[in-house]
């Protein structure tokens, strides 16, 4: 379980998840990543989510998100919420996250998707982190094996749901514009 905890540790403010790729290196967590991503394949797989789906085409959440800038992540600290808009149409979401903990918050302001990595592993807390997608120094939009509502929050990614980071995974790519915005309470 603390595997999929998106890293326990106790480095200084502003430390994300993860920072660098580590290509060719094993360890015990590189092992782990395969059995882990199997069984979740499996569960997205065999599991429906409703909630979560892909939405018809409604219209984006009033938010400050640009709608100029063609595909967006709009990621919103205050009410720990994440969606995918075009212009003003809603692509996905509404969904629930979990970002960064008191000491660790998410930085806010308007970013790019900069690499993304299917089966990355943290460089700092050694730990998977399925469906990674950086957008700004460690920073990364990511799947985690735990409710989204589970205290205290991650040392900087946004967290989401494996079914949920399998959506956006599908729909984001290299160069497109992740805005943060608001404040997590008791950050």
């Amino acid at each position: 379980m603390a595997a999929l905890l998106g890293g326990v540790g106790t480095l200084g403010v502003g430390t994300a998840d993860a920072v660098t790729p580590t290509p060719g290196t094993t360890t015990p967590a590189v092992a782990a990543q395969a059995a882990t991503t199997q069984a979740i394949s499996t569960h997205a797989a065999t599991t429906s989510h409703p909630a979560t789906t892909p939405h018809p085409a409604t219209t984006a959440p009033k938010s400050p998100c640009p709608t100029n800038r063609g595909r967006v992540v709009c990621v919103d600290l205050t009410h720990q919420k994440l969606w995918i808009q075009d212009g003003s149409k809603l692509v996905f979401g509404p969904v629930a996250v979990r970002t960064g903990r008191r000491g660790y918050v998410t930085r806010d302001g308007l970013w790019h998707i900069y690499w993304r990595d299917l089966h990355h592993v943290s460089s700092i807390y050694d730990v998977p982190m399925p469906y990674s997608q950086f957008f700004t120094g460690g920073e990364a939009l990511h799947a985690v094996g735990i409710p989204m509502s589970t205290p205290p929050g991650s040392h900087g990614c946004v967290n989401m749901t494996v079914h949920d980071a399998q959506i956006a995974w599908k729909l984001l790519r290299v160069g497109d514009v992740v805005d943060v915005f608001g404040r997590k309470p008791g950050t």
